[in-house]
């Protein structure tokens, strides 16, 4: 089963978004402290519309949390700074998926030691695609090679 991490998430309509997703494909979401909301948020529950109950949703302390958490499974960084597009990775049941913050991405140290992905941007100027688009792209690619 694929999970979604969210490192540091800031802006809660994106995080309402891809819990909406995640609700959506029965998908685990994974947020890791510091958030830049309260996770009771109205914007927050705003853009997961009426879908909250159907996500499983937990809030883990610090990266070390996750990694508890995610034993096992192989951590996929979704990152501006690889070059390995994201449609040629070969995903596997268990994988989770990384995403950083919005005016950061994801730590360096995480990226490094991990297997790190990027979405091709076509223009030069444009450096990277909304959290919530970019958490969507990826899990519905790695959702599509695992014929789920």
């Amino acid at each position: 089963m694929l999970q979604v991490a969210l490192i540091y998430p800031e802006i809660p309509p994106n995080t309402g978004n891809i819990a909406r997703t995640c609700a959506a494909t029965n998908t685990h979401l994974h947020l890791v402290e510091p958030l830049g909301f309260e996770i009771n948020d109205r914007q927050l529950k705003r853009a997961g519309i009426d879908y909250w109950e159907y996500v499983n949703v937990t809030v883990h302390a610090n990266i070390a949390s996750l990694r508890q958490a995610s034993q096992g499974g192989r951590w996929v960084c979704f990152s501006a700074h690889s070059s390995d597009d994201f449609r040629k990775f070969e995903y596997q049941d268990g994988d989770w998926l990384l995403f950083g913050s919005e005016s950061k991405g994801l730590p360096k140290e995480i990226i490094a030691n991990n297997h790190a992905v990027c979405i091709p941007m076509e223009h030069s100027k444009v450096r990277s695609l909304n959290l919530s688009v970019s958490a969507a792209l990826g899990l519905f690619e790695a959702r599509r090679q695992l014929g789920i």
